[in-house]
């Protein structure tokens, strides 16, 4: 069987924000919240891009929806139909207008990217008018089919966004988010403001529409256990870059980078001796304006030697699609989530 098709490649993507100081706004520094992230996205999987705040992670969701110009590097974007693929970093607002239908977001905070002056029926036939898709009757049928994609009830249609739950208006924000059929959406940690059992549900209302209409996730999230459940492949971000990328099930059981290993060891677990495995990382995260020369992470690291600080470790395949940058990652025998019996 063939792998399903490519639609996103970020390659090299880098975001530096520049420091101005004085009178005349002098540029002394840059802030580097993205500093060389690669990673693919194949048509109905999910990637989960997980790491601490502050680490660039929803930085690379708005490049890619084009609310950032990248310093460098490219978002190569595949749209549908056969036509071909697209840099989404080196080109115009105009020209991303029409692709904006194909790649759509779903933010963290469902009341603040809802129009409180909206009904339901407005917010979700907006992007439909404005795009010239329907009109009408087949306008009002497309509604009415998105509330129920996304388990709402006819009923809501007249009410405005005040009137319901967080986890009402995540819904109604991924029904808008499919109201155009697109191909990508990017989710920037859309579970965040929910309670645990309400975020079961946006997760799993996820995954249905994704086995029905093959739609293709970036999850950015910072918790371990929604992102195993939702993806299928995993990029871990620190300080901009990437530390491991690998499918979630070998990365779960055997992560390969000390940082991995960290956050893992702090997901609750199931298993009662190992409640104090917990590793307590000591420090601040690296500051992306002065980061630390070599391994960005070897300040904080319980394994770091000399060569950590004085050599930048590239990111290497050292398993099957399964890249760490570590210099270490074939001697060390980390802990991962099956061990500790992480509740995830």
């Amino acid at each position: 069987m063939s792998e399903a098709q490519v639609l996103l490649e970020v390659k090299d993507l880098k975001k530096h924000f520049p420091i101005h100081r004085g009178v005349f706004k002098k540029v002394v520094g840059h802030v580097k919240a993205v500093d060389g992230v690669s990673f693919r996205l194949r048509a109905g999987e999910t990637l989960g891009l997980v790491g601490e705040s502050g680490c660039g992670k929803t930085t690379v969701g708005r490049m890619i929806m084009g609310a950032y110009r990248p310093t460098s590097g490219n978002v190569w974007f595949q749209p549908p139909n056969g036509q071909p693929r697209i840099d989404l970093a080196d080109i115009r607002p105009k020209q991303m207008k029409p692709l904006r239908r194909h790649i759509q977001m779903v933010f963290q905070d469902p009341f603040a990217s809802l129009n409180p002056r909206m009904t339901v029926r407005q917010i979700l036939a907006e992007p439909l008018v404005v795009n010239k898709v329907a009109k009408g009757r087949e306008l009002e049928a497309r509604v009415r089919e998105l509330v129920e994609l996304v388990g709402l009830k006819l009923i809501h249609l007249n009410r405005y966004p005040h009137a319901f739950s967080g986890g009402q208006r995540q819904r109604i924000s991924i029904a808008r988010a499919m109201a155009l059929y697109p191909c990508v959406i990017v989710a920037d940690e859309p579970t965040s403001a929910l309670d645990v059992s309400v975020q079961a549900q946006i997760v799993n209302l996820s995954l249905e529409i994704q086995d029905k209409i093959g739609v293709a996730y970036l999850f950015i999230s910072h918790d371990l256990g929604l992102v195993r459940h939702f993806s299928k492949k995993i990029v871990l971000m620190y300080v901009g870059r990437v530390v491991e990328y690998a499918p979630a099930e070998p990365l779960f059981a055997r992560p390969r980078h000390p940082y991995t290993e960290a956050l893992m060891s702090n997901v609750p677990s199931t298993r009662p001796e190992m409640v104090g495995h917990k590793i307590i990382l000591e420090g601040d995260p690296a500051d992306p304006i002065n980061p630390p020369s070599g391994c960005p992470f070897h300040p904080r690291c319980l394994y770091a030697e000399e060569m950590c600080a004085t050599v930048e470790p590239p990111l290497m395949e050292v398993e099957p699609e399964h890249l760490v940058a570590c210099h270490f990652a074939d001697v060390l025998n980390l802990t991962g989530c099956d061990a500790l019996g992480c509740a995830v």
